[in-house]
Parts: structure tokens; C-alpha cells; sequence
């Protein structure tokens, strides 16, 4: 069974992280699975739009941490589901919508900065708690956090780990608006398929051009991995896992 959940509205691709017992915890697997629809969803011209979701009261808690001790193991990003993600994502042409309920933890949060519009609910909290495990920020965020909420901000996620709320989120730029968790789904079904009406050629062209040139964002992406790997054997990221696991 694949936590990774398609369905299609029309010529929008709906992407569902569908691991609910884990708070859609991302497994190696899953971002195989992500990964895969997403290129499928490019190559495939009845599809104009993607959109990501979780379920009521969880986008994902992030990485499945037992995922993360076995890449500690192997020592290597190199092939795994992952690099084949964070690889991706800056290169996707058609736009990438995200509605998100509840728990956006970690990677919940930094692929947000990869989307085109995000729309959240009240109750959504925003965490990235890299430096609490040992880490490093990740997917280009020490690059786009900056550039799109300010230096200050993006510190205060990223290095601080604070949680940000959905009105601080939208403040910061990360989201776009803040809708009630009744109508989360609809709303963005609705904006997903006004936009998958436009002319696609004309829409495809403007997010190229608003995105720019994307080697740099690649090359953070690729940098923040290499070092990420090797945290992962470090003693602190060892330590703060072994807490985690036994709580």
C-alpha cells in the first residue's frame, strides 16, 4: 500500500501524504512515491496543476526519524527517495499548490517554499527543529527562507525552530491565506482549477521566469544535503535522536 494517495479534479493532480497513524510521517518510500507522481504529473498533458495535502490535523510531522537513523547508518543521501525529492522540486514546471491542516514539521515546512501559492487553517502550526536534532536546515531553505521572509524571520524558523501559527506564517510571506478547516479543501480544489483554466503555455512561461534561474537553488539544495548526511552521524544528531526515540 502506498501512503502516497492520487487522485485528479479536472487537470489538477491531487497529492495526498496518506500515513495518517504517523501524522504523515515521510518515509524513504514516500518520497519515491512523491517524487514519481510529480514527474508523472509533468510528463502527462492532461495535468495542469498539482496539489498537495495532508489530513485534518496533520500536513506531515516531517521525516519518519527511523528513516533518518538508517540513512545515518549508511552514511549516504546518494540514491535514496529523498535526494531524488529535494532534486526535483526545483525543477517543476507547472504549479505547485499546497493546502495544509495541522502539523507542518520540518520538510512539512520547507516545501512550502517550493510552491506557487499555500493556503493554511487556524489551527496549522509551522516547525522546522533541525538544530534541536543536530541538523541543518534543508531543501534550499537556507536560501529561499531568507530571500522570501527576510533574514530575521527565517532565522527565528529555521536556526530557532520556533513554531510559527498560520497568521504568523502568512505575515512571513510562507502561506498565502488562512481558511477555515471546512473549507480548506474546497478552496484550494477551487484556486487549483482556475488556474488549470489559464492558458497552460502562458502560465507555465511566467513561473519560469518569477522563479529565475534555479542552479542556485540546486546548488544550495545539494549543499545543505552533503552536510546534512554527515550531521546525521554526528554524536549531537545521535544523542537528540536517541532522546526523541525514547519519549
Amino acid at each position: 500500500m502506498s501512503h502516497i494517495e492520487l487522485t485528479r479534479d479536472g487537470a489538477v493532480q491531487i497529492i495526498r501524504f496518506n500515513r495518517p497513524e504517523k501524522k504523515n510521517a515521510i518515509t524513504n518510500q514516500m518520497y519515491h512515491d512523491l517524487a514519481q507522481a510529480i514527474e508523472d504529473g509533468e510528463a502527462d498533458d492532461a495535468i495542469s496543476v498539482h496539489l498537495l495535502m495532508g489530513h485534518a490535523g496533520a500536513f506531515t510531522a516531517g521525516n519518519d526519524v527511523g528513516d533518518f537513523l538508517s540513512v545515518a547508518q549508511s552514511g549516504s543521501l546518494s540514491g535514496s527517495g529523498v535526494e531524488r525529492y529535494l532534486t526535483l522540486q526545483p525543477q517543476i514546471e507547472k504549479p505547485l499548490l499546497a493546502a495544509v491542516d495541522g502539523l507542518a514539521v520540518g520538510i512539512g515546512t520547507t516545501l512550502l517554499f517550493h510552491c506557487d501559492m499555500v493556503f493554511a487553517t487556524p489551527e496549522s502550526t509551522f516547525r522546522t527543529p533541525f538544530v534541536d536534532l543536530g541538523l541543518v536546515a534543508e531543501n534550499a531553505s537556507s536560501l529561499l527562507g531568507p530571500q522570501s521572509m527576510g533574514y530575521q524571520r527565517a532565522f527565528e524558523l529555521l536556526a530557532m525552530g520556533e513554531p510559527f501559527s498560520a497568521e504568523r506564517a502568512r505575515e512571513a510571506g510562507l502561506i498565502n491565506a488562512i481558511v477555515p478547516q471546512a473549507e480548506l479543501e474546497t478552496q484550494a480544489r477551487a484556486i487549483a482549477a482556475k488556474l488549470a483554466a489559464k492558458p497552460q503555455q502562458a502560465l507555465r512561461l511566467t513561473k519560469r521566469l518569477m522563479k529565475g534561474d534555479v542552479a542556485p537553488v540546486q546548488e544550495a539544495s545539494r549543499a545543505e544535503a552533503e552536510i546534512f548526511a554527515e550531521r546525521l552521524k554526528s554524536e549531537e544528531a545521535m544523542q537528540a535522536f536517541m532522546s526523541f526515540m525514547s519519549r
